[in-house]
């Protein structure tokens, strides 16, 4: 998977998201290369003690073969926070704002173009 430095530095990350974050926020560690499995530098039981300590997800993927890489993003997208439909922007979530005068309809000139 990965080298044991970049388990340490993984760590690091999840900690300070931890401290400063969102209170909602959601973390996967990832263990990449999971094709690479006869190279392992850090133990799979390993990680995983450490996810479920950390209070994070934990998946073993490999970017190569695709392996695991569709159900990590389902997987964070299954936790994310669920906001209430008075919440929610009318495009499910995303506010689209523009500061063009034609994105907005507003019409300048006889002509009723944006110019």
């Amino acid at each position: 998977m990965w080298g044991q430095e970049s388990f340490v530095r993984a760590k690091q990350w999840v900690s300070e998201l931890q401290r400063q974050g969102n209170p909602n926020i959601v973390i996967c560690l990832c263990g990449n290369k999971s094709d690479l499995a006869a190279k392992r530098a850090v133990d799979t039981s390993e990680a995983e003690n450490y996810a479920a300590e950390a209070r994070i997800m934990f998946i073993e993927t490999s970017a190569k073969t695709a392996t695991n890489v569709n159900d990590m993003f389902v997987d964070i997208a299954r936790k994310l926070p669920k906001t209430s439909s008075s919440q929610r922007a009318p495009t499910g979530g995303i506010s689209i704002q523009s500061t063009d005068p034609a994105a907005s309809g507003t019409k300048k000139g006889k002509g009723g173009g944006c110019c």
